[in-house]
């Protein structure tokens, strides 16, 4: 109980020393506006064709869907192909999601989130252009750039042409995590990029097109929208949250470190308020924060429901943003992993494909500090930056 404790107390020292006040992010000097916001720059190009739309919930032009506008001004939207969680936002992530019509417009829903991944040659009959518009977060396990790829396959397969209309990345001030190793790829990591991997969508999916990493070597006609005002070192506030589980601007800047605890026995926050926010895990010192994680929308079976989990609270956190962010934070991890006495089956086989490597379990089970564990991924960061560099679009952080 000593190391528990002791190890416990490191961390509350650690938050403490970082909270106290909730984010405070400078306002940009000038507003930045969305791909799909420029319409002037797009519209002429969508006229007399049959277009397959790829979107979700924050597919948004201001207040109003994509899909809702584009209709409204007589472009021939025919079909809609929806990622994770739904056409709508609402369902669970990893929850296998079916083919339906869409409540409001009436367009039939191909889901590639349940029975495929994929659009076939049947889905783009007589498809004139796709269009592609999601809200990531710029985190490599988030699964929407792992659509985008296949999207991308489907098009070059067929001859279809690609329009991408940008979205800034909330979490491109910075790049960080071990890149993934070949032998660990799924659909929650398709690429050899770090965890963090600082591009936006248009960016992402012109290192798919020239990295070769499309089935066979095949290129897709990418088209996309870029946005206005944006750069790498722009703090931008999402107008809509991309998943029913990250519910604030903090819990997008804490996904890349509390998400990976979904490869572990922890909680992370799944059935609370605060996904992403907190963590925790019933044998925890019960002189921590506690926590009930129940069945909510977006999280109907989380982990360990029903039990009291004792851990850490990270919503008063306060990030300097962006000059002197720290990163992914190791420390939730390495100190959860000392909590549970090293417990052998508090990592699960899903870590792995989180991680995107072996290296990080075997280094935090092995006592090493967060800072040699960071080193280990220096110099693949470096060379992965050589490549991010090819491909931008926008200004860059550094």
């Amino acid at each position: 109980m000593r190391s528990k404790l002791y190890f416990s107390l490191s961390l509350v020292y650690v938050l403490i020393s970082c909270s106290g006040q909730t984010n405070h992010l400078p306002q940009p000097d000038k507003i930045i506006k969305t791909g799909a916001e420029r319409t002037e720059l797009y519209l002429s190009q969508l006229e007399n064709k049959n277009i397959a739309f790829v979107g979700n919930h924050t597919s948004m032009i201001n207040h109003t869907h994509v899909v809702d506008s584009l209709l409204q001004r007589g472009i021939n939207i025919v079909k809609i192909f929806s990622p994770e969680h739904g056409f709508r936002g609402r369902d669970d992530a990893g929850k296998l999601i079916q083919n339906n019509l869409d409540e409001k417009t009436g367009l039939p829903v191909i889901s590639l989130y349940g029975n495929k991944n994929k659009p076939s040659a049947e889905d783009l009959r007589n498809i004139d252009l796709v269009i592609f518009d999601i809200q990531d977060v710029g985190v490599r396990f988030y699964t929407y750039t792992s659509t985008l790829h296949y999207i991308m396959e489907a098009c070059a397969e067929n001859n279809i042409p690609l329009l991408v209309f940008d979205r800034p990345n909330p979490n491109g001030f910075y790049v960080d995590g071990p890149v993934l190793k070949n032998k660990y790829k799924s659909f929650v990591g398709m690429h050899p990029v770090p965890v963090v991997h600082g591009m936006t969508m248009a960016e992402y999916a012109l290192m798919i097109n020239g990295e070769g990493w499309v089935k066979n070597n095949l290129k897709c006609d990418l088209k996309y929208i870029l946005c206005e005002n944006y750069t790498h070192k722009s703090l931008y506030t999402l107008p809509v949250f991309p998943s029913p589980n990250i519910k604030s601007m903090n819990a997008v800047y804490l996904y890349p470190s509390v998400g990976l605890f979904e490869g572990t026995i922890v909680n992370e926050g799944r059935g609370t308020n605060a996904p992403f926010e907190v963590f925790g895990h019933p044998d925890f010192p019960d002189t921590l924060f506690s926590y009930i994680p129940r069945t909510l929308p977006g999280a109907t079976n989380p982990k360990l429901k029903g039990k009291t989990c004792y851990g850490f609270d990270l919503r008063d956190i306060k990030f300097n943003l962006p000059e002197e962010y720290p990163g992914i934070n190791l420390q939730y991890l390495i100190t959860a992993y000392r909590l549970s006495d090293n417990d052998k089956n508090f990592f699960t086989d899903y870590f792995l494909l989180l991680s995107g490597d072996d290296q990080l379990e075997s280094m935090i089970k092995d006592q090493f500090t967060e800072e040699k564990i960071k080193k280990s991924w220096a110099e693949d960061l470096i060379n992965y930056k050589k490549v991010r560099k090819k491909y931008l679009l926008y200004p860059d952080f550094e």
